[in-house]
């Protein structure tokens, strides 16, 4: 592939729909691609689309599981969005779609306010894309994407390194085939996992363990073949031909054992208890809506409302452990069936209880959810099961405000990671095509894309950095190559969605796991620590509070982000500050680092940082120190070449610092102020304080002038250690790791 040659390129071609409509073009950013240039270049787009389509099927898939959401619905994520992405993103190779972060932020969110799988986990979870994609859509619009800096790289580096943990973790109970009790505690529900790693389901962890060799050997020894198809179509093909999926339905009344079948009337009743108590507290919550809406928030019917919300969720936690309890209670059974003989009901027996009278089939049976009239049980292991054949339905989410109040946290962590993983990609790869990367055109587009995939029953999705160098190296010259995905995608959905049936679903936690090997970056930590340490700080708090949150995510870089910005402030608080001297080679350098003396009727002060509200009062602090130690000097010289901004709080600390040093008798002069810190002065008036003859374009006009102004007859100019001199010598070069002067 020819990095330096990108089809479509306006140079390349005098009419080029960019160039006669430039205005249409921003609008419409894929008309550059037209005219094609060559054929090659199509054919290269499609051998490109074709080869991320082979990736992007099973990975959808397996992505819409570790979203909450059925594997099916990571093709719905897989079909518009990939399109939308393209055709109004800013990079040409860059490949949207579900990808593992954005898919674990959004089934780890939502699993606090709905089952996953659930019609109201997937109704939440298509409201949530529609969310996300208005917030970056607006950014992009508006010419925000800048704003994307408020998550600094260690915040970064630490969350998505937890993350991927998290990732792998949340997939270790479909490999091992043990049923997963969610709670509000992640790292408790994997604990519940590993302590019955004994009761694993063999079958289900060999299928996932050969499919994760395969395509690690398919991607060591034959990088050019799709791995991830080929191990998907190999164990479909097995699990259709060894049965491997067994299913089958039962009443409570079918369990031999009377324990068992009070353990089910329990995990229903407190299902039912459960709705029960959040029908009162939507009921109750509408009505404090509508009371302090008419009344305002303090009417004592508002007040107490509130009060019973509170008390009811207090109940339904309760009610929630209990059920949770149960649940792993019955999960944890394993049961031998006695198959229907003329017309009577199948019997289940706790494994070991069965009678001697009776034969069971070969199969260990084990409860999978209770349903509303129903229990479901397997005897094999799970596959994906049922796939809609056809497009997905175009409708509009539903939501109300509640909805939207509820998701809004998690919209905006979603927005801001989401986009800095596709921006940071599309970045990456313009390093070798030479494309020029608009992060505000690329908003517009990941925000499309989220509309349009809430449209189509999608949730969240961003830009795939495995699936993205997937593109690049296999050719991709333009967007066009996301459109031959989409058509593959297009021909799935119509047609083969029937052999997806029988694929196991370890095998799609087996390509989830082999998609986050690529997220854990240790050394992103310590490197951050290295550059400085309160970056590291951050880093590793990000690390272990996405751990100890999850799976509230969101908290975790919340509180990264916090963090960083606290310690931005405090360094920035008590910055470097150097009381100068005249170094032999004829600079004022710091006097202590460089062992010089100092005067004693002069004090020359480097202030190195911004001068804002919140180190006001360390400047103001640091001026009456040095004075204080001086009582001879009567000048205090601010060089101000290293002040790049000053505020209003600053503006009035130093027209007072001004007032308060004259009423003792020392003058503050002003030397090398930037041009952006003469605006303020001058539009303050700050000037007029401070004094015309008090403000120098150098330090050496400075110096001179306070000499000139010294009274004491014990000053001798030329023994000053701040004294200019008639010659300077040559500036010595400055080692890399040496101290700033």
């Amino acid at each position: 592939m020819d990095v330096n040659f990108l089809a479509g390129s306006t140079a390349l071609n005098p009419i080029h729909p960019a160039n006669a409509y430039p205005r249409l073009a921003r609008v419409f950013p894929f008309l550059r691609w037209w005219p094609m240039v060559s054929r090659d270049t199509l054919r290269a787009d499609a051998i490109a689309g074709l080869t991320v389509a082979m990736i992007l099927i099973p990975q959808s898939m397996a992505y819409a599981q570790l979203a909450g959401m059925p594997a099916f619905y990571g093709l719905y994520a897989a079909f518009l969005p990939v399109l939308i992405g393209a055709l109004w993103g800013s990079s040409h190779q860059l490949a949207t779609g579900p990808v593992a972060m954005v898919a674990l932020l959004t089934g780890s969110s939502l699993a606090q306010f709905a089952t996953p799988g659930q019609d109201q986990f997937i109704a939440m979870a298509i409201t949530l894309a529609l969310m996300v994609g208005v917030f970056q859509f607006t950014l992009g619009v508006f010419r925000l994407g800048a704003i994307i800096s408020f998550l600094s790289h260690p915040v970064i580096v630490g969350f998505t390194n937890a993350a991927a943990i998290i990732i792998a973790l949340s997939q270790l109970n479909k490999f091992i085939g043990v049923p997963l009790v969610r709670t509000d505690q992640f790292l408790l529900d994997v604990w519940g996992v590993l302590r019955r790693a004994t009761d694993a389901h063999w079958p289900t962890l060999a299928f996932g363990l050969a499919a994760l060799t395969l395509m690690l050997l398919l991607r060591r020894y034959r990088p050019l073949w799709p791995g991830v198809l080929i191990a998907v179509a190999l164990a479909t093909l097995v699990s259709w031909g060894i049965e491997f999926e067994r299913g089958d339905s039962a009443q409570a009344a079918q369990f031999d054992n009377a324990n068992v079948r009070t353990v089910i009337e329990v995990a229903r009743a407190t299902r039912d208890n459960l709705a029960e108590v959040n029908r009162e507290i939507s009921e109750k919550s509408n009505d404090m809506q509508q009371f302090r809406q008419r009344y305002g928030e303090d009417h004592p019917r508002a007040l107490a409302l509130r009060h019973d919300i509170e008390f009811l969720r207090l109940q339904m936690r309760g009610i929630e452990r209990e059920r949770d309890t149960r649940l792993a209670e019955l999960h944890s059974l394993r049961f031998e069936r006695v198959p229907s003989v003329g017309g009577a009901a199948s019997r289940f027996y706790l494994e070991g209880q069965l009678p001697a009278s009776v034969t069971a089939d070969a199969r260990r049976w084990q409860v999978e959810r209770l349903d509303q009239n129903e229990i479901t049980l397997k005897g094999g292991g799970n596959v994906i099961g049922a796939v809609p054949a056809g497009l997905p339905k175009f409708s509009w989410p539903g939501f109300n405000f509640g909805t939207l109040a509820t998701l809004f946290a998690t919209a905006l962590v979603i927005t801001l990671v989401g986009f800095m993983e596709a921006i940071s990609i599309a970045k990456a790869m313009a390093t070798q095509t030479r494309q020029r990367i608009d992060p505000n055109q690329e908003l517009i587009g990941q925000g499309l894309a989220n509309v349009a995939g809430s449209l189509t029953q999608s949730f969240p999705v961003s830009g795939s950095f495995s699936r993205s160098a997937v593109n690049l190296s296999a050719g991709a010259r333009t967007g066009m190559s996301s459109v031959f995905t989409v058509g593959v995608v297009l021909l799935t959905l119509l047609l083969f969605t029937p052999a997806l049936y029988h694929l196991p679903q370890s095998v799609l936690a087996a390509i989830i796991l082999l998609a986050v090997i690529n997220l854990v970056n240790f050394k992103g930590l310590i490197h951050a620590w290295h550059a400085h340490h309160h970056d590291g700080i951050a880093a590793f708090v990000t690390f272990i509070a996405t751990l100890a949150f999850a799976p509230q995510l969101e908290a975790g870089i919340l509180v990264g982000g916090g963090l960083a910005i606290l310690l931005y402030l405090y360094r920035t608080m008590r910055p470097r500050v150097a009381v100068l001297s005249r170094h032999p080679d004829g600079r004022l350098r710091d006097a202590q680092l460089h062992n010089l003396p100092t005067s004693d009727y002069v004090i020359a002060i480097r202030f190195d940082g911004s001068l804002y509200f919140a180190n006001v009062p360390y400047f103001e602090d640091l001026i009456m120190n040095q004075v204080a130690r001086r009582p001879k000097a009567k000048f205090v010289l601010i060089v101000g070449d290293a002040i790049n901004e000053l505020d209003a709080s600053g503006a009035t600390a130093i027209r007072d610092l001004v007032h308060r040093m004259r009423d003792i008798g020392v003058t503050l002069v002003f030397s090398g102020l930037k041009q952006q810190v003469e605006v303020v002065v001058d539009n303050t008036e700050l000037d007029k304080v401070i004094g015309a003859d008090n403000i120098f374009r150098n330090d050496d006009q400075a110096i001179e002038s306070i000499h000139s102004r010294i009274t004491d007859p014990d000053f001798s100019p030329a023994r000053c250690p701040l004294h200019i001199g008639e010659r300077r010598a040559p500036r010595e070069p400055r080692a890399l790791n040496a101290p700033d002067s």
